[in-house]
């Protein structure tokens, strides 16, 4: 399996409105950490994340995580 580009080395911290979201699982996007279809003719795919209720959260931009889409840290072993 291919390693996907480490897009950042934080999390991005958002206000997520009700709505589907696409994170981008590549470290491509030019929008992260949301899919722009950057990840078009690799193995990667974007997650799709369903969000209920307005919500803060880190969404993982360093692509190492191990709870996708949010950060668990792993970017401070890189």
């Amino acid at each position: 399996m291919a390693e996907p580009k480490v897009a950042e080395k934080v999390p991005a911290v958002l206000n997520l409105e009700p709505g589907t979201y696409y994170w981008c699982a590549c470290g491509e996007s030019k929008n992260q950490p949301f899919c722009d279809g950057s990840h078009a003719g690799s193995e990667f795919t974007p997650l799709e994340v369903k969000v209920e209720a307005p919500r803060k959260a880190a969404l993982c931009q360093c692509k190492h995580t191990a709870n996708s889409p949010f950060c668990d840290g792993s970017h401070s072993k890189l």
